[in-house]
């Protein structure tokens, strides 16, 4: 089977989101990989020097300078004659350029997979990750989106994948970018940082969440997330919010502090390797989860842990 997928990227390098779906794809077999952007040489330089990329194409052209998924989608839908498969990373731009291919396609897309169980078969979470669903698929091509954190990241050195350039329809006029608004930190990002302490609604504001949490994240060199709740209420961004609407990590360490465990809340964080929760609900959903639990008050244990780290 040949396989396409889309390469996340900022013209000058390759995302992590990429490396996961390498892996996936290679399961499938050979692994040609895509990338379109606006001066992105440096970008495809790197894609090609993935472990188990077997050719690069690159598409450079100023219609795919911000990945706007109307520019994109006709591109690779017009590549695929060539493909059995598409695979791209259950990002934001992975979910909003896939759903359009397989409409051109006319094909059914199977999201955010888990495994490869076969050449059409694949496992993927439903009931917020409470179920895992095996699937199969019978259409002539495959549309899918990769969880992620569910596979092990390709090596970004050894590979010597060939680079071909390619074109495609260029700009639809069905949309424009107007512009964005990058948080900027010096933390790691969250869906590739090693350590993660997120604060749920417990936090009581946004000041009281910056006393307790940012100092223990400091501590620790760690990413900081949130519950849905805290962003909600205001206390952090929206860029910090884990969960089934957030960001899906799978961190070494997640700390999570005065967070319940809502179901939505789980379904992004409990591949974490371990789980550290602090609540003064002893019954709370996140201790069934947690690896260690810690039942007091927050406003006390995270200060004392904190001081000792």
């Amino acid at each position: 089977m040949n396989t396409l997928i889309w390469v996340e990227h900022d013209n000058a390098s390759v995302k992590d989101a990429t490396l996961a779906v390498v892996t996936a794809a290679a399961k499938l077999g050979d692994v040609t990989a895509l990338v379109a952007g606006s001066g992105c040489d440096g970008a495809a330089q790197a894609a090609a020097q993935i472990a188990g990329v077997s050719k690069v194409l690159k598409a450079d052209d100023a219609a795919y300078a911000n990945e706007l998924a109307e520019n994109v989608a006709p591109l690779v839908a017009g590549l695929m004659a060539n493909y059995d498969a598409f695979l791209a990373p259950a990002t934001t731009t992975g979910k909003n350029i896939a759903p359009r291919i397989a409409a051109l396609l006319d094909v059914m897309q199977i999201s955010d997979i888990l495994s490869v169980e076969g050449g059409k078969t694949f496992t993927r979470p439903i009931y917020a990750g409470n179920a895992i669903a095996t699937v199969e698929s019978s259409d002539a091509k495959l549309v899918i989106t990769v969880r992620g954190t569910a596979f092990a990241k390709a090596e970004t050195s050894g590979g010597s994948a060939s680079i071909e350039a390619v074109s495609g329809p260029g700009d639809s006029g069905l949309s424009t970018f107007v512009g964005s608004e990058i948080a900027k930190s010096e933390r790691p990002e969250l869906t590739s940082a090693k350590i993660i302490v997120s604060g749920g609604r417990a936090l009581k504001d946004a000041d009281t969440f910056q006393q307790v949490i940012i100092p223990l994240a400091d501590k620790l060199g760690a990413g900081v997330g949130a519950s849905r709740a805290a962003v909600d209420a205001g206390y952090v961004p929206n860029d910090y919010q884990v969960g089934q609407t957030g960001k899906i990590v799978a961190p070494q360490v997640y700390i999570a502090i005065g967070i319940s465990g809502a179901i939505q809340h789980l379904a992004g964080m409990k591949d974490s390797k371990v789980i550290i929760a602090i609540n003064k609900d002893e019954d709370a959903p996140i201790f069934q989860v947690a690896d260690i639990g810690l039942v007091g008050d927050l406003f006390t244990l995270v200060p004392e842990l904190t001081g000792k780290l």
